[in-house]
């Protein structure tokens, strides 16, 4: 009995931290989902009633504006309701789960699968994996990505989980900053995304091996990794990954946050629900990546903190690679 009290105080110190992301997120897709149910905000809206009649009267929903805009002339945009529809009963709840899904995939693998191997240099031998403009510009990228994926978040979930807890005025508070910021924040974005592509594109391109890779899972169950060059299968996938999704995040949000280009309020709409896609599934995949960089393979974020890796971590990760530095004599001893 004592045994299975020390081990399960040891699951929940080590990881309760990972588990608590899981029950917030459960908790904010709960919470949208029983908010549709009952009819969203328990406020009722005393123009409901009368905007309905004028939408569905027999007067025609077009009149005329001294406004020279798109839809400037259309009283009531029907689309908006079907928009507001799509977004509140499809998108926030599924995206909710899709991302407290991910977090809970993670935890269940890093519980039942095999130790992952160490390396702490041992071998006495380092090899330089990234200079120091290389890891200026991905911890500029991971930071603005970080900022505007916890901005988003709150202005796409933090009405189910937030408002209950801060209160209305605090969290119309909250979210103003937030949208302020997404929205200073994302040409930086936009900046950082053009250099990453350009530093890093020429070492991303598939190859063969790379099926084989794949095939094996990258060697996560079996602790054996494939044979890789200076990036895997896997960072090659969550490279262009990154490069698709961020083009569509950065095309839709320059549409979104310039409005005078003339696009109509339906193509806004549409861009909108695009922008929150691509958003969510990149985030869901950067959880994977910030779990392998971390603890879920050890020593691989020494590359961006120092540079450098252990020549027997690169070896057992990055063989071919390791082999190439090692023909080239770029193998060095360990710094003490």
């Amino acid at each position: 009995m004592m045994a299975s009290l020390k081990i399960t105080r040891h699951i929940v110190r080590q990881y309760g931290i990972l588990l608590l992301p899981v029950l917030l997120l459960f908790t904010s897709a709960s919470m949208a989902a029983v908010s549709e149910q009952t009819g969203g905000s328990a406020v009722p809206n005393p123009g409901t009633d009368l905007w309905r009649a004028v939408r569905e009267g027999p007067t025609p929903n077009v009149g005329t504006s001294q406004v020279q805009s798109v839809g400037s002339t259309t009283l009531i945009a029907e689309s908006g309701e079907k928009w507001r529809t799509l977004r509140r009963q499809y998108m926030i709840p599924w995206g909710g789960w899709l991302l407290a899904g991910m977090l809970g995939l993670i935890v269940v693998f890093h519980l039942v699968r095999k130790a992952p191997e160490r390396f702490d240099e041992s071998s006495e031998q380092w090899i330089q994996r990234f200079p120091g403009y290389d890891r200026i510009l991905h911890w500029f990228m991971a930071g603005t990505f970080i900022f505007l994926a916890l901005t988003g978040l709150v202005l796409l979930l933090g009405r189910f989980l937030l408002l209950p807890v801060f209160g209305p005025e605090a969290f119309g508070a909250i979210a103003s900053a937030c949208k302020e910021g997404h929205n200073l924040f994302g040409p930086l974005f936009m900046l950082a995304l053009v250099l990453f592509l350009l530093r890093f594109a020429s070492r991303n391109w598939f190859t063969r091996g790379d099926l084989s890779w794949f095939a094996r899972g990258g060697g996560m169950f079996s602790g054996k990794h494939p044979s890789a060059g200076f990036f895997n299968a896997g960072e090659k996938l969550l490279f262009w990954s990154l490069a698709f999704a961020g083009a569509v995040l950065c095309v839709s949000g320059l549409i979104l946050l310039f409005p005078q280009f003339g696009q109509s309020r339906e193509l806004m709409q549409t861009l909108m629900l695009l922008h929150a896609l691509a958003a969510l599934g990149i985030v869901a995949f950067t959880f994977g990546h910030i779990y392998l960089a971390t603890i879920g393979v050890p020593g691989s974020l020494n590359a961006m903190n120092t540079g450098r890796v252990d020549a027997d971590w690169a070896r057992a990760h990055h063989d071919r690679w390791h082999r190439e530095c090692e023909e080239q004599g770029l193998i060095e001893k360990q710094q003490s």
